[in-house]
């Protein structure tokens, strides 16, 4: 039977996205002078204005404005025509008491262990992620949709295409055979926000030239495949001014596309002790170690936590019939095993502290090599682990 799987993935210039790089940027900078700090940054781009709201505890108070103005720059919009608004307070004490002290060494009354240990930041689902059909290990989808749409922010930034401006966005559908694996491309999608003076038909064709046929070499297009360019006509309106913007609503661009479910919780602008990001990233490192261990070729590892409680609540894995094992449970408790899973195991292990969250923010939070949770260095280890 065909299947059809989509992924979306959209330029720096978005709205939304925008939002999520002013909130990754304003993390990065209270990191960068306090590593302990906390952090739970929220964005709303809308028409002129930026409003940065949400609780900050550092000893590091971040110059939000002047952080938003940069970004604003970088992605190419002009800084003067927005006004800032801050609204910035405190981490609650009741949620911190919880992060700070675990509700197991609450219970122990901290005799076990004389360093205190975190508790989660907040209950939640967290889902990762990994298969054998891409180097990057992700569905072939959402790697063809962030290829287009780092090509077209690098057509605008470099003038390859002149009047193109800067939000965009991209959507790909494969269709996948009855052996689940990538059979043909079936559709391209391709917004790009552009000067009124060019023309649609000559934006079609640099598009075409300059964007999508280097970006989809991993899967070309064949004679059926439908591609779509502006298919709404004109695009010169965009960004803040055309659409508000908002961190967080770009779940399923961030992470794998439509193939593989969501918890529900966003990344950007929260600190590690957040385990809606530390722990989606947990479960990626998880699953992509699994898969590179020739253990399966697809692996979905789902985590779930408890507020204040630093075990997760629950570790299931779910190699869809490629287990090697054929036993997805031993496989969850091998994990256990191998990978520290409460919070502070997971901000060092995959060295969370480190300010490097304005490169998630945009084309995807995985797949890119330099990233922590991207190494495979736990996949002999796990070899040995099942033996």
């Amino acid at each position: 039977m065909k299947r059809f799987y989509t992924a979306e993935s959209v330029t720096e210039g978005h709205p939304d996205k925008l939002c999520d790089l002013i909130a990754d940027s304003v993390l990065d900078a209270c990191l960068s002078h306090d590593a302990l700090a906390r952090v739970a940054c929220e964005v709303m781009a809308a028409k002129d204005r930026i409003i940065v709201a949400g609780e900050i505890t550092s000893l590091y108070e971040p110059e939000i404005p002047k952080i938003v103005r940069r970004v604003l720059s970088v992605v190419g919009y002009d800084p003067s025509q927005f006004s800032i608004q801050c609204l910035i307070h405190k981490q609650s004490p009741d949620i911190a008491a919880g992060v700070d002290c675990s509700l197991e060494q609450r219970r122990n009354g901290g005799q076990e262990d004389s360093v205190p240990q975190l508790g989660a930041g907040d209950q939640g689902v967290m889902v990762g992620y990994a298969c054998n059909e891409t180097p990057e290990m992700l569905p072939l989808p959402v790697v063809l949709a962030h290829r287009l749409t780092i090509s077209l922010a690098l057509a605008r930034r470099y003038g390859l295409i002149h009047g193109l401006r800067p939000d965009g966005k991209a959507q790909v559908t494969v269709e996948y055979g009855e052996d689940g694996k990538p059979l043909r491309l079936d559709t391209v999608v391709v917004s790009a926000q552009h000067s009124p003076v060019l023309e649609h038909d000559e934006l079609c064709w640099e598009l075409t030239d300059k964007v999508l046929f280097p970006a989809l070499q991993p899967l070309p297009p064949d004679e059926d495949t439908k591609i779509l360019i502006n298919p709404s006509g004109r695009f010169v309106l965009g960004g803040p001014e055309a659409d508000t913007g908002l961190t967080g609503r770009k779940l399923m661009a961030d992470t794998y596309g439509s193939m593989v479910p969501h918890g529900g919780g966003a990344f950007s602008g929260k600190d590690p002790t957040k385990v809606d990001r530390s722990g989606a990233y947990m479960a990626r490192y998880i699953a992509k170690n699994l898969v590179a261990a020739g253990l399966a070729s697809r692996c979905q590892v789902t985590l779930a936590y408890a507020i204040g409680r630093a075990e997760p609540v629950m570790v299931q894995v779910d190699t869809f019939g490629t287990g090697l094992l054929q036993d997805d449970h031993r496989l969850a408790e091998t994990a256990k095993l191998v990978f520290g899973l409460t919070p502070g195991e997971i901000i060092a292990q995959l060295d969370l502290l480190t300010p490097r969250y304005a490169q998630t923010a945009v084309y995807g939070h995985f797949g890119k090599p330099d990233l922590p949770w991207e190494k495979t260095d736990q996949a002999r280890l796990l070899r040995e682990a099942v033996r």
